[in-house]
């Protein structure tokens, strides 16, 4: 005879809470896995790596791990700069260029000498203008000992020639083949630019743009040899 008290099976565990010890256990196996690599992560991957390549020295600041600033050398074409830039009063700069027919000029041999120095090209349009002033001027004074140095910008001997004998001038054309005489004396692409210097090397006046005859006759005032 059955009993009918009999009980069907059930998924219960022998500890009677329905869960099984088993899929605990590997739920806090995965769970310790997953903070060992939160955790550990960057150095089981090599991440320190990565940092010590960013970061050479953590103690510095981030300019004191920027290389320093190395200024290249200084050559001996290096431009006057600042007081260095010639002033009336000033001493002029010495040179030695080459006229169009291959003569070699030097500015301290025409010491004693009132001397122009016209800054000029022969595409500059106010160039042009103010060449025949200054043949006024070299026709009115070279008398007295003044000296036009034209110094042309960068171009043949040929064309500088050809130009002076288109437009009859007779001061002498030299050249600045390189452009490092403008340079040398600040005038860069101002053109034209006139230095006046006198007998004893001094710049009397600094005059950038063309000029009429009589403005050149006022700074020929304090240039030429003073007459009794």
């Amino acid at each position: 005879m059955t009993s009918s008290g009999s009980s069907e099976p059930t998924n219960q565990t022998p500890d009677g809470n329905g869960r099984n010890p088993l899929l605990i256990l590997a739920g806090f196996i995965v769970l310790g896995l997953a903070l060992t690599l939160i955790i550990f992560g960057g150095n089981l991957f090599g991440g320190n790596e990565a940092a010590e390549t960013a970061v050479t020295n953590p103690s510095q600041s981030i300019l004191q791990q920027v290389p320093a600033f190395e200024p290249a050398e200084t050559t001996i074409n290096q431009l006057p700069t600042g007081g260095d830039i010639l002033a009336v009063g000033d001493l002029a700069y010495d040179f030695a260029l080459m006229d169009v027919e291959g003569n070699l000029v030097q500015l301290s041999h025409l010491s004693g000498k009132p001397v122009i120095i016209n800054f000029w090209a022969t595409w500059c349009g106010p160039c042009l203008v103010e060449m025949p002033e200054l043949e006024a001027a070299y026709q009115a004074y070279q008398d007295e000992g003044l000296v036009i140095l034209a110094l042309d910008q960068q171009e043949s001997a040929e064309d500088v020639a050809r130009f002076f004998d288109e437009m009859d001038l007779s001061f002498t054309a030299v050249l600045d083949e390189e452009g490092l005489i403008s340079e040398l004396y600040g005038v860069a692409n101002i053109l034209p630019t006139t230095f006046f210097i006198n007998g004893a090397g001094e710049v009397t006046a600094i005059h950038r743009g063309p000029m009429t005859q009589a403005v050149i006759d006022g700074y020929l005032a304090d240039t030429l040899p003073a007459t009794n």
